[in-house]
This record gives C-alpha cells, sequence and structure tokens, in this order.
C-alpha cells in the first residue's frame, strides 16, 4: 500500500496543483486532488484482470474549475437541492444563491467543489485527509464549518470516504461525494445495460422538474422507480411515468432500508456483465440520490472521450433533498460543537 504524489497542472490563477495516487497491494488505485477534494480516478480490475478506471472526470485543473457535471467531486455544506435557496435555523432565515431555477443546488455556484483544501497523508495509513475552514457566512451558511474529507482505499478494493466536521453555529451539513460511475470503464458509452440494486422500499416523489420532493414517502413498488431486484438502469427510464419525465429519467431520492444512526449498511449494489465489474455501495445515512446522467452533454473527459447523457451514474448518499425544510425528512441540520461524522464506502469486486 502507498500514497504518492506528483504535478496535476495549474489552476487558472497559476497555482500548481498535486494529485495523490492512492494504491493498494494489488494495484488498484483512487486517485484525488486538493481543488475540491474531488475524486479523479479509480482504477480497478475487471474479470480479465485489466486495470479499469471506473468514474467519469477531467485530465487537467481546468476542467474541474467548470465541472458544470460535478464529476467526482465534493458537495457541500449541502448535497441537493434548497427549496427556494433558502431556509430557517432557531427562527433565523438564511439566503442562498439561486442557481437552478428558484432553488439552490450543491450549495452552488461555488460550494465546497470549487475550493482548495488542504491535503495530508496520515502516517501508517492508505489515505489522504482533504480539510478547510468554512467561515461564517460562506455560501449563506451560518457557522464557522471546520471540515475534513478522508478518502482510504483498503486490500478489498473497497474506497472509504469519511467526512467529519464541527460548526461554532447550528447549522446544515450534508456532504456527500458527486461521481459517476461506468462499470464498463469511463468513456465506454452509455450505462443503460449495466444492473442495479438500490436496497429502499421508499422514494420521494417531485412535484415537477424542478425537482423538490412534495413530502410524500412513496413506494417504489409496482412503479419503473423500484430497482429492490438487480435490473438494467435503462429497462424502463423511458416509460410513461410522470416522476422520469418530471427529470428526463432517474434523477430520484431513495429512503434507503434498515437506517440506524451511525451504522453501516449495503444501500445499493451495481454489475457490468461486460466486464464483470461489480460495486457495493455502504453507508451511515439514510438516503441516496440516484442519477442516471440524464443532462451530461458532449463533456471532454479524460483521455480524449467525449461523454454524453447517460454514460455515467451517480449514487449520492445523503438526506433527503430540501431535508432542511420538511419537518417529516430526516434534518440535516448539526448544533454548535457537534461533531457531524459519516462514512459512505464504495467496494469493488469481480462477480
Amino acid at each position: 500500500m502507498s500514497v504518492t504524489k506528483r504535478n496535476f497542472g495549474k489552476l487558472s490563477n497559476g497555482e500548481e496543483i498535486s494529485i495523490y495516487h492512492i494504491e493498494n497491494r494489488s494495484g488498484a488505485f483512487a486517485e484525488v486532488i486538493p481543488f475540491g477534494a474531488i475524486l479523479v480516478k479509480v482504477c480497478v480490475p475487471d474479470k480479465n484482470g485489466t486495470l479499469t478506471d471506473v468514474v467519469l472526470g477531467y485530465d487537467a485543473p481546468s476542467g474541474y474549475e467548470v465541472n458544470g457535471c460535478f464529476f467526482g467531486a465534493t458537495i457541500g455544506r449541502n448535497g441537493n437541492r434548497i427549496a427556494n435557496a433558502s431556509f430557517t435555523i432557531n427562527g433565523k432565515e438564511y439566503h442562498l444563491a439561486v442557481n437552478e431555477n428558484e432553488n439552490n443546488l450543491h450549495s452552488g455556484p461555488d460550494g465546497f467543489e470549487k475550493k482548495l483544501w488542504d491535503a495530508e497523508v496520515p502516517e501508517g495509513k492508505n489515505a489522504v485527509v482533504f480539510s478547510r475552514v468554512s467561515p461564517d457566512g460562506e455560501n449563506g451558511f451560518p457557522g464557522t464549518m471546520k471540515v475534513s474529507v478522508t478518502y482510504e482505499l483498503t486490500d478489498d478494493n473497497d474506497l472509504q470516504i469519511h467526512y467529519s466536521g464541527t460548526s461554532t453555529m447550528d447549522t446544515v451539513a450534508n456532504l456527500t461525494n458527486h461521481s459517476y460511475f461506468n462499470l464498463n470503464g469511463e468513456g465506454s458509452g452509455p450505462v443503460l445495460s449495466q444492473e442495479l440494486c438500490i436496497h429502499a422500499a421508499y422514494y420521494t416523489p417531485v412535484s415537477d422538474s424542478a425537482s423538490i420532493p412534495t413530502g410524500e414517502i412513496a413506494p417504489v413498488q409496482g412503479t419503473p422507480m423500484d430497482f429492490t431486484e438487480f435490473k438494467p438502469i435503462g429497462r424502463e427510464i423511458g416509460e410513461n411515468f410522470d416522476q422520469l419525465l418530471f427529470t428526463g429519467g432517474y434523477d430520484h431520492n431513495y429512503v434507503t432500508d434498515n437506517y440506524a444512526p451511525g451504522s453501516l449498511r449495503t444501500i445499493a449494489e451495481a454489475y457490468s456483465e461486460e466486464t464483470g465489474i461489480a460495486m457495493e455501495v455502504t453507508s451511515d445515512l439514510p438516503c441516496v440520490q440516484f442519477y442516471a446522467g440524464n443532462f451530461i452533454g458532449e463533456e471532454q473527459g479524460k483521455n480524449g472521450h467525449v461523454y454524453h447523457a447517460r454514460e455515467g451514474f451517480c449514487l449520492e448518499t445523503q438526506t433527503e433533498p430540501n431535508s432542511v425544510n420538511q419537518k417529516g425528512f430526516h434534518s440535516p441540520v448539526i448544533k454548535a460543537g457537534e461533531e457531524y461524522k459519516t462514512t459512505t464506502a464504495y467496494r469493488f469486486y469481480v462477480k
């Protein structure tokens, strides 16, 4: 196991950026950068033993400075959407930037994925720790928040992402990773034939194309939203079903089974018959956003590849979208001085 670093290029302001290479004993590796605490590569063996990069991304910092699709990004302080770009904590209303319809998406337009983080390689661990201080009022959120994201790769090809933080005021803390996976390899084409299972009997329907949940927690049974058993991502993505029509395909939050605060369990699995690569997702969070890459458009990606719609899928662990404004959802609010601590892991193996 080893962690090494090399030069990745320059930001537009001329600042040099390093890329950290985290490799395990089998030769599988992940690569991460301090700009945005972004996951750039995950290379794991396929059924023939060929190392395959299974996440979409860019070859240089310039791509990540724009990154309209949030490839590999650490999203914070809040992942997903907040209705009307506002919320109230302790009787005080806070306003965020409006960057999608009338709402706020991923805390942007310049959330954690556009910030330069400090990097540290902890002694004796096959990991990289990114940390920063998010000042009071950054992106509209209350409290000064010290936050860290740790990427750790085990010898079982388990990429663990550990998040932690504390704030000086009650605030929203709902971080996630926005990697797009393609188990046939990045740049290989659509993911529609790849199979997915989400361990969730319920999801949160949205009211319209703005993708804000109605507040209902609805059963998936009998609808195209049902992934409780493995099925190809594309099998029902084109069905005449209002939720799929609203969002141009899958872009929905699933309320996963057997949630217990602080307890890791498997929430989703994916598989490519072509490469034999399977992925198991574990998390201690209550929900996951499944996004089928409906709006990827002509993105100049890694290795000269051009990415198009539905050539990657996301499984973003989280609380429900707009949960800060919905009393029936899991709260994303942490108290002043309370430790925010959560883990999500993506384990890869050949099936």
